[in-house]
């Protein structure tokens, strides 16, 4: 009855630790999905005026380990008249 008790406690502690929840920023786009342990970002937001930042971003126990987020300037022609 011992080993089933402590079997159950893993699993649960399991779940809790690895499972995500997912979270979408209000910042043009960003979805993250975070866990205790790790957070995983798509990144996708506004950057200056001109300018999205778009790329992956990936926490382990609060060290970043990958970052490929780059930013795209969209720059637009001056009319004149």
């Amino acid at each position: 009855m011992k080993k089933r008790t402590i079997a159950i406690i893993i699993v649960i502690l399991l779940i809790v630790l690895l499972f995500p929840i997912r979270y979408r920023l209000k910042d043009g786009g960003s979805i993250v999905y975070k866990s205790i342990t790790y957070q995983v970002t798509k990144v996708h937001r506004l950057y200056d005026i001109n300018g999205i930042e778009e790329g992956w971003e990936i926490d382990l126990l609060g060290f970043r380990i990958y970052d490929n987020t780059k930013i795209n300037i969209e720059v637009y022609p001056v009319e004149s008249n």
